[in-house]
């Protein structure tokens, strides 16, 4: 091994190993040139180092080469590598998610764990946000597919992003780079390693990149002066230690601190409807794009508009500590490990709501907007194995805080903007009533009677109005506290039946609890309006009719303008267990090829929405959602070919869930519903081929999905009310589940002489057709796509200096990442249900869609060139 090698004291090659690559167990350690025949290959998938081809597991193993020539910072440009995978991003990089065969935790709120775990260096990060970011120097990433509860925990019902850094070397190493690119990109870091004493070495790397952003910008009204959005600003840097105090113990400590202080996320407009008019009427300027003849699509652009500022604020730090001490004498020989962490996140964001030119609502970066995750971990395992078994025993402990603090600012333009709304809306049943900026005073003037409110909506408001609008300024201010603790007891045991045949079982029982604290409050008279309303009701009713005065009202008093919320408070606690397991049986029919089958039952734990929710214009009682179980089965063959230079796998999956827990926004408010049954079935095949030719090498693969949602009526709900905007869901193809998805990479090195060496790299990923909402509206639609990543090296053969000319998305594909409806800009659904069409029985009717829809866009093509030194 490597780092054995090297070392000047006698400790074990498992702890060690164990220490450098990865988790606890025996450690063989890749070449530092990566790997050149499939056993070579190591994964700790089933937390014990094993050969690729030996896991009964569906394991995407990525070493540092293939993730350096493939561009890979952070996760979210791990997918171009990954079939089966996706990630997103929304309002703010805190909202990223990533997506295994079709399942994912959709949303930014943080009430939500990962359906995707993501662990990092054996840390598990409880949210996808905190797991995004630049991840220095990497050694490899492990993408294991399926449910991985068992050894890695709950809330890796979708899968797990295992990532692997560098550790610590006895032999003195320094390594820099420079980068320059497209978008005004430039950064620079480096790495330096060694011995501080013949027990001890230390490794330090620090980071920094910057980049302007991707959208241009129409600021509109102001105050907003960024004239682009979605820009890079980042520091990072992480130090660690490596401890080796004697013979059969080894310590690795590592301390992280990453700041991020950028401006995202604007969005673009991909379709405008009927309500264009009035926020062109209320900006400087359009507002918005233009509508398309007959609101249809708008052609791809990166003109995005947006009045106020989108600024983040992203801070993400931690320790953690890893031993490993080697009994030599318990159970004819065992490790015992300890992995405890510390971890702190914290998010400090603004937004402009609207997404628009107008000033209609935002939220300010000032402390009241964002939301803060603190985590303790501590996990204990004891591992040994014999001739006929593997065995592992193991317990971990969490307590987790989670802090989130929400609020709405009502702008100059909000109230004149939700009055042409309203009186659009009457004036097309009655055309004698003025469309105005004018009227919402009509509806609230102190004791209105149903004649002066007649008069008052044909004069535009000018007579019999007079009465308030809405407060400009902060409209409400609500925090959140969520505490939670967890406590799991796990086992995993391989039995050698025969030298063919392992059969595998493992079990966890978790334990949680979880309790939140909220106090949701109106400020500056917020809810007033609301209040002025309701008193009219009756009156509105006389005038208009009662559906007309439910509507009006419901308009006037939205989740952030609600009496109702005014000094609520909220108080709620639960505590559960949830059994979960896997059994697996593997047979190798020869050296060569192995065959493998597994069951496994995954665990997603309930949790609290977050957020204000009601329904009509009642907040509902309990922000509770409950825990989402899934039933996984597979079958699969590992194949070890060509003198052991080409790697063939295939897997047939099958999975269930039960209770998804699928978090959508329904044009006022995210909620969080339970959907009865999701079921992912298909084909996950990969290959990697040592090619004859000295340097090339090459790795693809390809996922077949089919996720679909099982049938289910608003009576399966939690909340009946939600089905009209989830009417499209039963027995549809899920979100972000495209059919297919395949993944190629090529990647030469070699010398040419005179001690130099050159090289390339093409990365490429096809995706087909798939929907980016979570409600399946039409207009989400993504065609399917192509994104390639290229590389040409060229440098020193020892690696002192390394030229690269890049490129990301060469072929500038243009691509949605997620689309969203715009706020009280339109409807898409319907009060009543479709009678004929494609769409019957839905509440959906394309015909009576005003809705504008807004898109998140995927990166488009940058290029550049990074001079990295090695010594």
């Amino acid at each position: 091994m490597r780092l054995t090698n090297i070392l000047r004291t006698t400790v074990s090659a498992a702890v060690v190993g164990a220490c450098a690559f990865g988790f606890a167990g025996v450690a063989s350690a890749q070449d530092q040139d990566g790997p050149t025949t499939i056993d070579d290959i190591i994964v700790t998938a089933q937390k014990r180092e094993q050969n690729l081809q030996d896991v009964p597991i569906v394991v995407t193993s990525l070493p540092a080469e293939i993730l350096n020539d493939a561009g890979v910072r952070d996760i979210k440009d791990l997918q171009i590598l990954t079939p089966g995978m996706t990630v997103t991003s929304t309002a703010s990089e805190a909202s990223t998610t990533a997506r295994i065969r079709g399942v994912g935790t959709v949303g930014d709120n943080p009430g939500l764990e990962s359906s995707v775990g993501v662990v990092i260096d054996g840390v598990y990060r409880s949210r996808n946000s905190v797991g995004f970011g630049d991840l220095g120097e990497l050694s490899r990433i492990e993408v294991l597919k399926g449910p991985q509860g068992t050894l890695f925990g709950k809330n890796t019902s979708a899968g797990v992003i295992n990532i692997i850094t560098e550790a610590p070397s006895f032999t003195p190493g320094f390594n820099a780079e420079a980068t320059v690119g497209s978008y005004g990109a430039m950064g620079v870091s480096g790495s330096v390693t060694g011995p501080i004493t013949d027990q001890l070495a230390f490794r330090l790397y620090a980071g920094r990149r910057v980049r302007d952003g991707f959208y241009d910008v129409d600021i509109g009204d102001g105050p907003r002066t960024e004239r682009d959005d979605n820009n890079q600003d980042f520091f990072t840097t992480r130090g660690q230690l490596l401890w080796l105090p004697n013979d059969n113990t080894s310590v690795r400590v590592i301390a992280d601190y990453t700041s991020r202080d950028e401006y995202c996320c604007a969005a673009v407009q991909t379709r405008v409807g009927p309500t264009y008019p009035f926020v062109d009427g209320l900006s400087t300027g359009t507002g918005q794009r233009p509508p398309a003849a007959g609101f249809g699509p708008l052609p791809f652009s990166r003109q995005a508009y947006a009045n106020r500022g989108t600024p983040q604020k992203v801070v993400d730090q931690g320790v953690s500590i890893e031993a490993n001490i080697d009994l030599p004498s318990l159970f004819g020989g065992a490790t015992l490990t300890s992995v405890t962490s510390w971890r702190d996140w914290s998010g400090d964001l603004g937004t402009d709501i609207d997404y628009t030119g107008a000033d209609i609502a935002y939220r300010v970066q000032d402390g009241d907007f964002g939301y803060t995750v603190e985590n303790l971990t501590q996990e204990l395992r004891l591992a040994g194995q014999n001739d006929t078994l593997d065995w592992l025993v193991g317990v971990f402990a969490t307590k987790e805080d989670i802090g989130r603090a929400d609020s709405w600012y009502f702008g100059a333009d909000y109230t004149p903007f939700l009055s042409f709304l309203l009186t659009a809306r009457l004036n097309a049943a009655v055309p004698a009533f003025a469309i105005s900026p004018n009227s919402i005073g009509c509806f609230t003037r102190t004791a209105q009677t149903a004649a002066g409110l007649q008069t008052c909506l044909a004069t535009g408001g000018a007579v019999s109005g007079g009465g308030i609008g809405f407060t400009v300024g902060q409209g409400y201010e609500d925090f959140y506290e969520q505490e939670s603790t967890s406590v799991a007891f796990f086992t995993n045991n391989t039995w050698h039946v025969t030298d063919a045949l392992d059969v595998t079982l493992g079990l966890r029982y978790t334990m949680d609890e979880k309790s939140v604290e909220g106090t949701q409050r109106n400020v500056n008279g917020n809810g007033n309006t609301c209040n002025a309303v309701l008193a009219n009701v009756g009156q509105i009713g006389l005038a208009l009719g009662s559906a007309n005065a439910s509507a009006i009202a419901g308009n006037i008093c939205l989740p952030w303008a609600n009496s109702a919320f005014t000094n609520r408070n909220v108080s709620e606690s639960v505590d559960d267990g949830e059994l979960s397991g896997t059994a697996k049986i593997s047979y190798r029919l020869n050296d060569s090829v192995m065959v493998y089958g597994s069951y496994a039952r995954g665990y997603k734990s309930f949790g609290y929405n977050l957020d204000r929710v009601q329904t009509g214009i009642t907040p509902t009682a309990s922000l509770l959602f409950p825990s989402e179980m899934v039933d996984s089965w597979e079958a699969g063959v590992k194949m070890t070919l060509l003198n052991r230079t080409l790697l063939l796998n295939a897997t047939y999956f099958d999975q269930t869930f039960e209770d998804f827990q699928l978090n959508t926004f329904l044009g006022t408010a995210f909620v969080v519903e339970s959907i009865p049954e999701l079921t992912s079935r298909g084909v996950d095949a990969d290959m990697l081929w040592f090619t004859p030719i000295e340097g090339l090498s090459l790795q693809g693969g390809v996922t077949w999905t089919e996720a679909e949602y099982g049938n289910f009526t608003a009576a399966d709900l939690t909340n009946p009310g939600n089905f009209p905007q989830l009417s499209l869901l039963p027995g549809a193809t899920a979100s972000f589940a495209p059919e297919w998805s395949v993944s190629a990479s090529v990647n030469f090195d070699r010398s040419i002489g005179n001690g130099m060496r050159a090289g390339f790299s093409l990365s490429a990923k096809y995706m087909s057709d798939y929907n980016t909402g979570s409600d399946l509206l039409p207009y989400k639609q993504q065609d399917a796509f192509t994104t390639v990543n290229g590389r040409i090296v060229l440098g020193t053969e020892d690696e002192r200096w390394t030229m690269e000319f890049w490129g990301q998305n060469l072929t500038d594909e243009e691509y949605t990442q997620v689309g969203f409806n715009a706020p009280l800009q339109g409807s898409a659904f319907q009060s009543t249900p479709t009678a004929s069409g494609p769409y019957a029985g839905t509440f959906y009717n394309p015909a009576l869609d005003t809705q504008t829809y807004n898109a998140f866009l995927g990166a488009p093509r940058t290029y550049g060139a990074t001079l990295r030194f090695k010594y």
